[in-house]
């Protein structure tokens, strides 16, 4: 049993609080308010403050991501809002502030790092624990005490728009990056760190028609060992103290009304102890959109019911509406009781009776330091994945003369995610002229950002002086006509070689192509730009093509016709300088892909952990009129220097049911130049009771090696492990024999061994280990 955040001087505290509360000062709790309701303009408003939060209230919304307010406006106000609810509300309960965190803080000023789908390319959850610790700094400077971050999606279908917001489709790697991104968020102590928020719970990467917030169709074992596996490794092994609910339903129950999911195996099963919030809206929606609901009075009594306990992004359905339920004796007291005690208990952890406010004076104009741009810069290189190169790459920087052509060549918008604070703040401007969900945002709110370097700029700055560079956007990301072609082939025939940067532009607007929301039913390049390549390629120039994308897209003629193509995803405010480096050899890239690339949509899903039937059509084994194999499989990135595998030893080759095994390997760089691999351990179980994957990631480490270095790594592989839901959906540990595979992707196996797995059956498995050791010499 893990020891839980409870210790006796608080539960007096909440004890004590509680039994004073009125209902309203209750309900006060499990709500929220937006911050730009309190305030007039871009100052901060006693008055609507006195109106709205005279009762207290449970959270603010968005201090900064949501009023374009500076660091040290942002800090006044959160400020005051405190000093008004310890000193002129009637028990003086301060306020969690909340704030999105998924690419760097959501805020003016902040550093905007490698969308998600970048960060997991890295292999190196190191770098992402502290991405998340700079994050985490720069959220508490300002009074920030939650983070809407991160998303332990496992993604299952590449339509849906959020793809860029995962860490791909394996639940082990996505376990494994998010548990690390939550230890970097709160922080040792989580007085100096903010509180994480696992979400979306769960399976929301598998909507149908990868639509957003579709129904979900998977099976109980599926829900279990795929998509509730990294929640659960977040609640045990990261402490996670904050989980939101997804939107969709599964089997007809949406989870934001799930008792089961909520109370029953998160809370009973799995020991969770933090609090739940809401996905914005999604309280309503259970009568809105769900139908399961007669109104808003209905809608929440089930999602209190089922365990949610605070309703963001402003009180609603757990308002007036909840108070009728509990006046008319439909909802009892003590439900409400439950979870107020939830939110009291994690406020007084973060040490906020003791001392709600920030020191104004002390906050930097602009949080992103020199510091923070380096770890924004090293992030960005260890995203990139090279994903074809026929001996085009590196580039040499006295080239004589460089074609820049495509949509995101000078772009420095198309270089960042749906969540950072440009692109937000786009989509609230346009919810707000729409008058959607009651949106209103202050008058002098600004698109102001951090220096974002465009790929024209990175490479300018790294080439030689006689160098030089030819510039065509050609198109834009969508629409337009093969007229805009024109300039560019002329660049293009001029040059002597051409880098033609193609992809997505991400954000929630409608000119959008990936995000939340932003669904697609085909998975091509938008707009004209396949065509745009098709014609450069024709000029007999040799091309190279940067992806700036938020999921994997079918790209199978420039696969097979290109000969470099280097995949860049969404690389944050330093992605030209690191996708330079990259080009000229200053840095080898060492990437891996999170996700399985399909050749077409028609492919979906496509996953390397498919099961034994999967992967192919039975008995010719490929479609009609194309291959039934992926265009890249997970875990592919080349570099420029080889790396060899030798020696594989497998130590015991039999052991017990409650042993571990030790899987070594050596790994030499062959080439003349630095490089990084990621070493990855794949595990099959050959026999079971029930269908296993194919393969499964069971390990990885991602590791520098100088020429002609070698290293040996040894995976330390307990047989927890091996662990999956038997016919009964117990948990169980079967003994037999099961395929080890390492490896430099999921289809480049270069050793391959056994061991065995010996006695009887281990059941009733309550407590394991999640992820293997490395050992590197």
């Amino acid at each position: 049993m893990r020891e839980r955040l409870s210790v006796p001087p608080v539960d007096v505290r909440v004890g004590d609080l509680l039994s004073r509360m009125t209902l309203d000062e209750k309900l006060a709790q499990l709500g929220s308010v937006w911050v730009y309701e309190l305030m007039e303009d871009e100052s901060y408003s006693s008055k609507k403050t006195e109106q709205l939060i005279k009762n207290g209230i449970g959270q603010i919304t968005r201090l900064a991501g949501a009023s374009g307010l500076k660091p040290k406006e942002a800090a006044k106000i959160s400020n005051n809002i405190q000093n008004f609810l310890l000193n002129h509300t009637r028990l003086g309960i301060p306020a969690i502030i909340h704030e999105e965190c998924l690419s760097g803080y959501m805020a003016r000023g902040a550093t905007i790092f490698p969308q998600i789908v970048g960060l997991a390319s890295s292999w190196d959850p190191e770098l992402v624990e502290d991405i998340a610790s700079e994050i985490s700094r720069q959220m508490r400077a300002v009074g920030v005490h939650q983070g809407l971050a991160p998303v332990l999606d496992v993604v299952w279908d590449l339509r849906w728009g959020r793809v860029e917001e995962s860490f791909g489709e394996d639940p082990y790697l996505v376990a494994c990056m998010g548990t690390h991104y939550i230890k970097g968020l709160q922080a040792k102590d989580i007085r100096n760190g903010i509180i994480a928020t696992g979400k979306h719970f769960v399976a929301h990467g598998f909507p149908e028609g990868g639509r957003n917030t579709g129904p979900v169709h998977v099976s109980q074992r599926e829900l279990r060992e795929v998509f509730m596996f990294p929640f659960e490794v977040a609640v045990k092994e990261g402490k996670v103290l904050s989980i939101m609910n997804a939107y969709h339903e599964i089997d007809g129950v949406p989870c934001g009304a799930s008792r089961e999911l909520l109370t029953d195996i998160l809370r009973k099963e799995w020991d969770f102890n933090g609090f739940v919030v809401s996905d914005y809206y999604a309280i309503n929606m259970l009568s809105e959109r769900h139908k399961i609901a007669h109104d808003k009075k209905e809608a929440a009594g089930l999602a209190l019911e089922a365990g949610i306990d605070v309703e963001l992004p402003r009180t609603d359905c757990f308002g007036n509406p909840l108070r009728e339920l509990i006046e008319e004796g439909a909802i009892p007291e003590k439900t409400v009781d439950e979870a107020v005690e939830r939110v009291l208990r994690i406020k007084l952890h973060l040490g906020l009776f003791d001392n709600p406010y920030v020191d104004v004076e002390s906050i930097a104009e602009v949080p992103d330091t020199p510091k923070a741009r380096e770890l924004a810069s090293r992030a960005a290189r260890k995203s990139i994945v090279l994903l074809k190169n026929d001996g085009l790459l590196p580039l040499n920087k006295e080239i004589e003369s460089i074609a820049m052509i495509g949509p995101s060549a000078e772009s420095w918008r198309n270089l960042i995610g749906d969540y950072s604070y440009p692109a937000h703040i786009e989509s609230l401007i346009e919810i707000a002229k729409r008058r959607t969900f009651g949106i209103y945002l202050p008058k002098g709110i600004e698109i102001s950002t951090v220096p974002i370097v465009t790929i024209l700029q990175g490479i300018k700055a790294k080439v030689s002086p006689a160098t030089k560079i030819h510039y065509a956007k050609g198109c834009e990301i969508s629409g337009g006509s093969a007229e805009e072609f024109k300039e560019a082939v002329e660049v293009a025939k001029n040059s002597k070689v051409a880098i033609v940067v193609v992809g997505e532009r991400s954000g929630l607007t409608l000119k959008d192509t990936c995000g939340e929301s932003r669904d697609r039913a085909e998975l091509g390049l938008p707009g004209i730009q396949e065509d745009l390549v098709k014609t450069i390629y024709g000029t007999g120039t040799p091309v190279i093509v940067i992806l700036i994308n938020g999921r994997p897209l079918s790209i199978e003629w420039i696969a097979e016709k290109i000969p470099a193509i280097i995949e860049a995803w969404l690389p944050g405010e330093e992605g030209g300088n690191a996708i330079a480096d990259v080009l000229f050899g200053d840095y080898n890239p060492g990437g891996k892909l999170p996700i399985t690339v399909p050749r077409t949509v028609g492919q979906l899903p496509i996953r390397y952990n498919h099961k034994p039937t999967g992967g192919e059509s039975h008995w010719w084994g490929e479609y009609v009129f194309t291959s039934s194999k992926p265009l890249f499989p997970f875990g592919h990135g080349l570099s420029y220097t080889k790396f060899r595998y030798s020696d594989l030893k497998i130590e015991p080759k039999e052991l017990n049911l409650a042993g571990e095994v030790r899987i070594t390997v050596n790994v030499k760089n062959e080439g003349s130049m630095k490089g990084e691999e990621v070493v990855q351990l794949y595990v099959n179980d050959v026999i079971a009771s029930v269908t296993r994957p194919a393969k499964e990631l069971k390990g990885f480490k991602r590791m520098t090696l100088e020429p002609e270095e070698e290293k040996t790594i040894t995976f330390v592989l307990p047989t927890d492990l091996l662990a999956f839901n038997d016919r009964d959906m117990k948990l169980v540990v079967e003994p037999g024999l099961f395929n080890v595979f390492i490896g430099s992707s999921s289809e480049d196996i270069r050793l391959t061994g056994e061991f065995r797995v010996t006695g009887e059956t281990r059941r009733a498995i309550t407590s394991r280990t999640f992820f293997s050791k490395t050992i590197v010499t």
